[in-house]
């Protein structure tokens, strides 16, 4: 693996609960990311999105992040004021996240939106901020940028405001980029579409990426490494050639879930989850 840009000890995140107590949404996760694609797998409630924010310092306010490190590219996470971090969000670490609609201002143009994002973190006159907004529309292989750039979210499809919000994300040539369950909403066509853009541009920018999904066999065909979450810990660390070798007996059930062309099982397998996966 190449140098590591990110280096994550033993994170933990927890959020008040209704007797008093503390839940930790994320126990003692720990891995380094270089210039490579990392995919962070698990069912929803996992803790793979807390992960994600609490990179970002998007935790909720109620919530409480905990770590022994949390480095990125020499800077010190948990010791970042709020200016630090405001400044890095955004322009050295980017978040793509599920849902375009929600994530977008909806009465907002979407070029001024990815406008809005370059100018926040660059010294850029509008007639640059706007030339760059068009080239970075381009680059996520909008075929029309101009009129693009012209309409508000709710006159894209799925796939379009998906790439739009692709293009916002890396206007600003970040070093990290999270993507949390890019492809979610979209048809398997224009996931493939989607997933090769990323690619490309890890590829082309030396980019790191984490890719946070619940899809293991997407996962397993786009990253170069797995994460596989369940209650808030990763239980396994896999090569994504390597899911074939998979040890712990929840990944094993959840590949053993997944459907096969060739074989025609019904119903389909069920996941016999284990108390002690938890501990």
């Amino acid at each position: 693996m190449s140098t590591s840009i990110l280096v994550v000890e033993d994170l933990c995140v927890s959020f008040p609960n209704r007797d008093g107590g503390w839940t930790e949404a994320v126990r003692n996760v720990s891995f380094a990311l270089g210039r490579e694609r990392l995919g962070i797998v698990g069912e929803s409630g996992s803790g793979k999105s807390q992960t994600g924010r609490a990179i970002l310092g998007l935790t909720a306010p109620e919530g409480r992040v905990s770590a022994k490190r949390m480095e990125f590219n020499g800077v010190d996470l948990l010791h970042a004021s709020a200016a630090e971090r405001r400044a890095l969000r955004g322009g050295r670490i980017a978040m793509v996240l599920q849902d375009p609609k929600f994530s977008l201002n909806p009465v907002m143009r979407i070029g001024d939106q990815i406008v809005e994002t370059l100018r926040a973190h660059t010294r850029i006159s509008g007639r640059e901020a706007r030339a760059a907004a068009m080239a970075a529309l381009e680059s996520v292989q909008i075929d029309d940028p101009g009129r693009v750039y012209k309409l508000y979210p709710h006159e894209v499809s799925g796939g379009m405001g998906q790439r739009a919000m692709i293009a916002m994300m890396l206007i600003a040539n970040p070093d990290l980029l999270i993507a949390d369950e890019p492809t979610s909403a979209l048809d398997v066509t224009v996931q493939l579409q989607v997933l090769a853009i990323l690619d490309a541009l890890v590829i082309e920018r030396g980019m790191g990426l984490i890719f946070i999904s619940h899809d293991l066999r997407l996962v397993s065909t786009f990253c170069d490494r797995i994460l596989v979450m369940y209650a808030g810990r990763v239980l396994e660390e896999l090569s994504a050639g390597g899911l074939a070798d998979a040890k712990h007996p929840y990944t094993r059930g959840l590949m053993n879930c997944l459907p096969q062309l060739a074989d025609e099982r019904h119903p389909l397998p069920t996941l016999d989850r284990q108390p002690e996966w938890a501990l």
